[in-house]
């Protein structure tokens, strides 16, 4: 046999050889993208629940997260190293799914702060990002001096824009597994039909529960911005993004204040015709005077203002019609209660929202 037939054998058997290591890899790759995509669990989806803690973290009894103390969704990271405890925060079964993402090796914080950005929302539902790190505390927030072992992204299951829907759904675990591919990790989280239909429960929970009550300040002419909100805060109000609220002890806003054309009370020059008194049933805390103390209020500004207070169609108040609506309101603040949305409480706020 001539070299040159050696040479072509041998040749031959190395095409062979990387054929089938090419093949070998290319399997590997889409059985990872299988599992990402179809998880599974033996948890049930409905309960809320996501995946069982990573090997050697402390076992954590479950609680209401949901009454925590949120963080403003653009307020900034903490970047520092956490605690040696387990943080308090953690996901709502009751109003949230959570998707549960595996990493082979620890990711540093550092690594993983950049992402969280694309992880604020998907649709219109935000999420939120929980971790456990690598000495298996429980996260709230990623510190960048610290490395995570797991981490859960909470996505909301319905707010005032409905239920979640199947294309956010689908957005959601295309954020997780675009993280997982970046960061060598495995997903896995409940059945797609199940989570749209607890999402689709919950909305119709809210929907027959979600009441608001309004008035309006009419002020016979346009009076300064300045002046309409120095009287305002005089009167008690503190600055909400561009409303104002009138805060309770724990500072969830009992009732708003806002401009009727929607514009912050600091924006332009122009003057102020009119003014919405809004109580948000739901995300107001309880109260067995909510609408009653609404009505002081607002009569103490129209003195001030020299304006008209009316109610929501037009009409001024009929006397007693604050009992009337206040006695109407504790039966839904009950309600509220009793659906395990209490009024004012950080699930309500995040499911009406």
């Amino acid at each position: 046999m001539s070299d040159l037939q050696i040479g072509l054998i041998a040749l031959g058997v190395l095409l062979i050889l990387l054929v089938l290591g090419f093949n070998w890899w290319q399997d590997r790759r889409v059985r990872r993208k299988m599992q990402s995509h179809f998880p599974t669990s033996e948890q049930d989806p409905l309960l809320g629940a996501g995946a069982a803690p990573a090997a050697g973290a402390p076992r954590r009894e479950p609680g209401m997260g949901g009454d925590a103390p949120r963080a403003h969704p653009e307020q900034p990271v903490p970047v520092d190293a956490g605690s040696d405890a387990d943080d308090a925060e953690e996901p709502d079964p009751a109003c949230e799914v959570v998707i549960e993402v595996h990493f082979a090796e620890p990711a540093r914080g550092a690594d993983v702060l950049p992402y969280l950005q694309s992880l604020r929302h998907v649709g219109r539902k935000p999420m939120r990002v929980f971790a456990t790190t690598d000495q298996g505390r429980h996260r709230a927030r990623i510190h960048a001096g610290e490395s995570y072992a797991a981490m859960s992204l909470a996505v909301l299951l319905a707010n005032r824009s409905g239920p979640l829907t199947a294309i956010e759904w689908s957005q959601a675990w295309a954020r997780a597994q675009d993280l997982a591919e970046r960061f060598e990790a495995t997903i896995e989280g409940p059945d797609q039909q199940a989570v749209l239909e607890q999402a689709a429960r919950l909305d119709d929970t809210c929907a027959a529960l979600d009441t608001q009550v309004g008035l309006t300040l009419l002020l016979g002419g346009a009076q300064p911005a300045a002046e309409v909100l120095n009287v305002a805060r005089d009167t008690g109000f503190v600055a909400d993004g561009s409303r104002l609220a009138w805060p309770s002890d724990n500072g969830v806003a009992h009732f708003t204040l806002s401009r009727a054309d929607g514009a912050a009370f600091d924006a332009g020059m122009g003057g102020i015709e009119r003014l919405y008194l809004l109580l948000d049933v739901p995300c107001s805390p309880a109260d067995s005077r909510a609408f009653g103390r609404m009505v002081e209020v607002g009569r103490e500004l129209a003195a001030r203002l020299r304006a008209e207070l009316v109610d929501d169609q037009g009409k001024p108040l009929a006397d007693g019609s604050e009992t009337v609506i206040d006695e109407r309101l504790q039966v839904l603040f009950g309600q509220l209660e009793q659906a395990g949305l209490p009024a004012g409480s950080a699930r309500a706020q995040r499911v009406f929202a």
